[in-house]
């Protein structure tokens, strides 16, 4: 599975790299002054310098950014800057000016530099990598997890489009056949021709947005409705099944197939036609969120098993479309299957 955060050693490699690089340059730059530059002391407050930068560095990457900087914060992100440049200052004169200096008693500013007007500009100029790059790196990296993101998601759409149908031998041939049926029943049997036209509308919605990175909740909510409907159908009128919604959908938008992988399991691992094990679906919407949750009776000798698209696959499509920011949940406790959905809605 795709990692969505660098491990950190990747950071730390990083360091070492820019060290090398730098104290490399540095030997380039003064080919007569080798002896000096591959010194003991400095060495040593190259060291204190890049620990600096590392830490402030981290601080960014692993707080600011992620706060800040991935919530559009922007004029915060902005006013953080300086707060990390003193952070860095104060850190390089705690390791430079005050540990070194009192254990080596060598100071790495003259002392008339060490005057805090002069110290603090300085260090704001060569402390502003520390900003600098884990903001480049941050933003490299979320835009490099989108993209994986973005493929992984639509190679996980297309499973469960291939899944739902079941097999795809000309679905569009099985589509209009049944339109031509339905023109041929509406004048005979109205009833037939309506329960056609709803096994119609749920392959049009198979076929044309089961594969979509989004499709409108209305749609997936109405595709929801003519298949419970056409399980009445089925159970003729025995089938008991509490069905709910609260709030409106609106013009939010949602994974497609994902809902329906609940409802499925609910026909075909539970009771529905028994008046006292009625069995439940109800869904809430509010607040840019749906909520879901279902709740059944076990039919006896039945294991829970996944369906359609599985439930791990449904929990990888929902990490790929919504990385940490929803709840999947189920529980078995006394016959009794249920299973909790939370998911932010977005907006076109």
């Amino acid at each position: 599975m795709m990692k969505l955060k660098i491990p950190f050693y990747y950071h730390v490699a990083l360091f070492v790299l820019l060290f090398l690089f730098f104290t490399g340059w540095e030997m380039g730059a003064k080919p007569d002054q080798i002896t000096l530059v591959l010194g003991f002391y400095s060495l040593l407050f190259s060291t204190t310098y890049i620990v600096s930068v590392f830490a402030i560095y981290l601080l960014n990457y692993y707080i600011v950014c992620p706060s800040l900087l991935n919530r559009r914060r922007i004029v915060f992100y902005v006013l953080s800057i300086p707060v990390s440049l003193l952070l860095f200052t104060a850190l390089r004169y705690l390791l430079e000016e005050v540990f070194v200096y009192h254990t080596t008693g060598f100071h790495n500013y003259a002392p008339g530099s060490l005057e805090p007007g002069y110290y603090i500009r300085d260090n704001f100029f060569f402390g502003f990598p520390s900003v600098l790059l884990p903001m480049l790196v941050y933003i490299s990296w979320q835009s490099h997890v989108y993209r994986m993101k973005n493929q992984l998601l639509e190679l996980e759409n297309r499973k469960a489009h291939f899944a739902l149908l079941k097999s795809q031998v000309s679905p569009h041939f099985l589509f209009n056949t049944l339109n031509s049926f339905y023109s041929e029943w509406v004048e005979k049997d109205e009833q037939t021709a309506a329960d056609l036209l709803v096994l119609s509308g749920l392959l049009r919605y198979i076929i044309t947005e089961s594969d979509k990175e989004r499709v409108p909740l209305t749609k997936e909510l109405a595709f929801i409705d003519n298949y419970i409907s056409l399980h009445k159908k089925r159970f003729e009128n025995q089938m008991y099944l509490n069905y709910t919604i609260e709030g409106r959908p609106g013009d939010q938008i949602i994974l497609p197939a994902v809902l329906i992988h609940f409802v499925e399991n609910v026909f075909k691992h539970g009771i529905i036609n028994d008046t006292a094990k009625e069995a439940s679906v109800s869904l809430a919407i509010s607040d840019g969120t749906l909520e879901m949750h279902t709740r059944n009776h076990i039919q006896r000798g039945e294991n829970y098993s996944s369906t359609g698209i599985g439930y791990k696959n449904l929990s990888d499509r929902l990490r790929y479309a919504y990385g940490d920011d929803f709840i999947l949940e189920k529980t078995v406790k006394n016959d009794i299957f249920t299973t909790r959905l939370k998911l932010p809605l977005n907006r076109p």
